[in-house]
């Protein structure tokens, strides 16, 4: 009795043993189609695509399958988790890595042709000889031009790795034959501070494109440049700014705030709360301080603006931005794509997330929010902007409301008295901007000698640049309508010539000649004239 209850265990382990292995072997040959896996979601998927790749009925790119549904799978969990494929990975990088490494020049395609809008200064095409008006149509000996020619065909073929060399074939105007230069590609810089100049004798003005990797360090030298000219306050403008790195923001930041201020909190189901606060060390905590934005300003630009609002330190005018508080980590996979991420939601100091409603999966309403808002009145009424979010309060007590954008301190409606339809066709078909680059090519050897921007705008208003713009556009499909031109002539003729001074002179050239009747700038200089820049200075007077 005791030897049988000695040998039960072992006959049980071999019997399991036994079960195991017929059962195994059932499985695989008679289970049909069923897998031997752990039916996991993420299996599913695997086991989907082999399944695709091993049984379809046709034959099937299982990599460019992958490829299509991952920015599906990632549309479902939020408007700004996105996949990039590594073709696109550069591009997307470029803006904020500070530099690429290219030919140096800006471009515009027009009739299947690439025209050389302007180059980079001391860049590799120009110090090879290439200049603004050119038409490149060959490259490396082949035709460069057709309908196949797109600003991604373009950019691809011009970009490549430093010190490799490209052959261009240039046609120059009052040129029969083409003109071969060969260019060495070099580092391209990229700015983040597009425009520094003075407004008035005390005011500077800084424009900031976008928040990259080297945004702070050309933050400092626009703010020694401005020390030099005697700036004794400042306007940031951040209209526009669709982002970047928070970091960059936060670096900026923390020149204006006094020591231990908050600026920023970051916080996720994954991510623990994450603090950035002031260090004192900042050189401008007391200079007077407005921040421009718009429905364009997004992300970093949110963070400095609700950065500057909430700690009371500077004036916020415009539009209600944007609205994303959202934060992405990048991610790269082995063949060099990558996933931009949501782990982590941002926070101003009071406490609010702008981050405007969504719905996952449904990014619909979400991609014409702005153009709802504008239906909506918005653009013409700070008492048409709706609070979705419950209210917080800055430091010294001032209402603020999270849920939706950055409300600013001053609301500055858009002008849209004299826009007409004309107008409205005129500046979407993009007749303008092919007028304007058509002119500046036909009239480049005279406006070549014009020095500043306000002699271009001069020149080009006793031109009738509108009349000819007419014309032209008559001829190119919009009917000409003499009543609705005639309303919408200052509109056109700024257009027109903002264009021109932008193909002729550096972007800076180009801001601050739209700068000149900004409503958003008059305001500017309004409240720091009538010393209202500081919200307690206002508070005081109350």
């Amino acid at each position: 009795m005791n030897n049988k209850n000695r040998f039960s265990p072992l006959a049980m382990a071999l019997c399991v043993v036994i079960g195991i292995l017929i059962g195994t072997f059932y499985a695989n040959h008679f289970s049909g189609n069923r897998l031997s896996i752990i039916n996991s979601s993420s299996n599913k998927l695997n086991n989907l695509l082999h399944l695709i790749d091993d049984r379809y009925v046709d034959t099937v790119n299982v990599n460019d399958l992958v490829e299509k549904a991952m920015p599906q799978i990632l549309a479902e969990l939020d408007p700004h988790s996105v996949y990039i494929a590594a073709k696109d990975v550069q591009i997307a990088n470029d803006d904020l890595r500070g530099s690429f490494s290219g030919v140096g020049i800006e471009f515009t395609i027009r009739h299947d042709t690439l025209h050389v809008q302007q180059v980079v200064s001391n860049g590799p095409a120009e110090r090879a000889g290439v200049i603004a008006g050119d038409k490149i149509v060959t490259v490396d000996d082949k035709p460069f031009t057709g309908k196949t020619l797109t600003n991604e065909v373009a950019m691809h073929t011009l970009k490549g790795p430093k010190d490799t060399k490209v052959k261009l074939g240039i046609q120059r105007y009052g040129e029969k034959k083409l003109r071969y230069i060969v260019v060495t590609r070099g580092e391209i810089p990229t700015k983040s501070v597009t425009a520094t100049y003075m407004l008035d004798d005390n005011t500077g003005y800084i424009r900031i494109k976008n928040f990259g990797e080297n945004t702070y360090p050309e933050l400092l030298i626009a703010l020694a440049k401005l020390s030099q000219e005697g700036f004794k306050s400042l306007c940031i403008d951040l209209r526009g700014n669709t982002g970047g790195y928070l970091q960059s923001a936060v670096q900026i930041a923390n020149e204006f705030l006094p020591k231990n201020r908050l600026i920023v909190y970051t916080q996720g189901r994954k991510s623990p709360r994450q603090e950035y606060r002031s260090d004192g060390r900042g050189s401008y905590q007391q200079i007077p301080l407005v921040v421009l934005i718009d429905e364009g300003s997004a992300s970093a630009s949110e963070i400095l603006a609700g950065a500057i609002q909430d700690n009371d330190r500077g004036t916020i005018i415009g539009r209600r931005s944007f609205g994303k508080g959202l934060v992405q980590e990048p991610i790269s996979f082995g063949d060099q794509s990558m996933i931009r991420l949501t782990i982590a939601r941002y926070y101003s100091p009071s406490g609010r997330c702008i981050q405007k409603p969504y719905t996952a999966g449904d990014n619909k309403d979400y991609e014409e929010d702005i153009l709802t808002r504008y239906q909506h009145g918005e653009f013409f009424s700070g008492d048409s902007i709706k609070h979705e979010g419950k209210e917080y309060h800055t430091q010294n007590g001032r209402p603020v409301y999270g849920g939706g954008g950055i409300t600013p301190d001053i609301f500055v409606a858009e002008d849209t008295t004299n826009v007409t339809s004309y107008y409205k066709q005129a500046s979407m078909s993009g007749l303008i901007i092919q007028y304007a680059y058509s002119y500046t090519d036909d009239n480049r050897q005279r406006l070549s000698t014009i020095s500043t921007t306000k002699e271009m705008a001069d020149y080009l208003k006793r031109q009738n640049i509108v009349d000819r713009f007419a014309t032209y556009a008559d001829a190119n499909g919009l009917k000409r309508r003499n009543l609705m031109i005639q309303r919408s002539h200052h509109l056109l003729e700024r257009y027109l010539i903002s264009r021109i001074i932008y193909n002729m002179m550096k972007e800076e050239a180009w801001i601050e000649y739209l700068n000149s009747d900004d409503p958003a700038i008059e305001q500017t200089l309004k409240v720091i004239r009538e010393d209202k820049a500081f919200p307690v200075n206002q508070n005081a007077r109350q």
